[in-house]
């Protein structure tokens, strides 16, 4: 039996455990995405779910399978922090102690989440910067201690779990879409979604999507099996795997889907609008699938032809507020509006008053100003941000600070000592 086949059997009985603890997230048309791509988007809201993601669905799905000796024995997991709070609000479901390893870089959000959810069963650990380095962590901790361990998503029963959203969005939605586009980190997800799609409704076109920043399922797909990625950004924290599961690798490249990345920048576009005219919180991994798009913004989009009904799966609204600050900035950098310079500037009277008058253009704005004055010097180093009315206007305010006899470097994007500006 393929392991599609196999995979989507497990789902109806999946579904039938997860009516104790989950309830049917919403489906709607979304007016914006709709009116940008020209085809009916619907959003399946999993951020609405008890835990404000799609996790709870994969974690609660195994936990309910365990033996009475293995739930007496306790479970161990490693998470970014949304499968964290699918495994502690089922710990607490099933009265299960459960041992939480988790990297520094979780939002404290998440982190007291998962605290509150799990109602005093919880152990959380904090270990490594990475989900990888806490699974590996967990994994020792699994074999020292006697635990059973828990995967986010290399594990059938996970991925079973989370295959539960294509049932019942289709349900809801009563037709099947033409297009399904999913957010993609270890796999659990997409995996359990395509067993079903591709035994049910082969028809329907898939699309994978995954952060620039950490493409662990196409790295695999290309190399003909998973491979670690040397470095990733582990801005979408809730995508940012080093390594596709085996398992979810395995289902994937036998669903054929299609496989797409999108740039950080273009994510947190895509979480400002749905913040602003949608009135949606959603977390970098929940507006993964929908920055994808083809809305006409910058950046990478898929091609969707015109008329199609697309599903989109939201899949998680666990974002702090204070990373605004940084998804705003994110945000500006990608689209070009935002641009930083060195500039040396003339130690005298009236030499901001002047740049501001001959340099920036009547919609530009300075958004950042930091200046070392030195003695005996007749210019000292500014650094200035600045934003941009207009992204095209760029090369015409290059034009402007050259022409002004100050000497100036920008700061490249990808260079080390952008890290200390965003």
């Amino acid at each position: 039996m393929s392991l599609l086949i196999d995979l989507a059997a497990q789902i109806p009985d999946a579904l039938t455990r997860l009516a104790a603890v989950t309830r049917p997230t919403p489906v709607h048309l979304d007016p914006r995405l709709t009116k940008a791509t020209g085809s009916q988007i619907w959003l399946k809201r999993e951020d609405l779910q008890p835990v404000r993601s799609y996790k709870l669905r994969g974690a609660y799905n195994l936990m309910a399978q365990l033996s009475p000796e293995e739930k007496a024995a306790g479970v161990v997991c490693a998470s970014a922090g949304n499968h964290a709070q699918g495994v502690a609000y089922s710990a607490a479901a099933l009265g299960v102690r459960a041992t939480i390893v988790v990297p520094l870089t979780t939002p404290r959000q998440k982190r007291d989440r998962i605290l509150d959810l799990g109602d005093g069963f919880i152990n959380l650990v904090y270990h490594g910067a990475t989900y990888d380095a806490a699974s590996e962590e967990a994994t020792r901790l699994a074999v020292e201690e006697g635990m059973a361990p828990v995967p986010a998503f290399n594990d059938p029963r996970t991925a079973a779990g989370q295959g539960t959203i294509i049932v019942e969005a289709i349900e809801q939605l009563g037709f099947v879409p033409d297009v399904v586009v999913l957010p993609i980190g270890g796999g659990g997800l997409v995996a359990g979604v395509s067993a079903w799609l591709r035994t049910h409704h082969p028809e329907v076109r898939i699309v994978g999507v995954e952060p620039e920043g950490a493409p662990c399922m196409a790295a695999a797909i290309s190399a003909g099996h998973p491979v670690t990625l040397k470095e990733i950004d582990t801005f979408v924290d809730g995508a940012a795997v080093r390594r596709a599961g085996d398992f979810t690798f395995e289902v994937v490249r036998e669903a054929g889907i299609e496989l797409t990345r999108v740039p950080e920048g273009q994510i947190c576009t895509e979480m400002l609008a749905m913040y602003q005219t949608d009135g949606i919180i959603a977390e970098p991994a929940g507006a993964l699938a929908a920055a994808a798009l083809p809305t006409g913004g910058v950046g990478p989009r898929v091609a969707i032809t015109p008329g199609s009904r697309v599903l989109v799966l939201v899949s998680g609204g666990n974002n702090d507020v204070s990373r605004y600050g940084e998804i705003v900035e994110r945000s500006l950098i990608h689209e070009g509006r935002k641009r930083y310079f060195l500039i040396e500037f003339p130690q005298q009277p009236g030499a901001l008053r002047s740049f501001l008058d001959s340099v920036l253009g009547p919609e530009d704005d300075i958004t950042f100003f930091e200046y070392i004055k030195r003695n005996n010097r007749d210019t000292g180093p500014a650094l200035v941000g600045v934003e941009l009315g207009n992204p095209s206007d760029y090369r015409f305010l290059v034009e402007r600070i050259e022409a002004s006899g100050m000497e100036a470097h920008e700061v490249a994007y990808d260079s080390p000592y952008f890290q200390f500006l965003v």
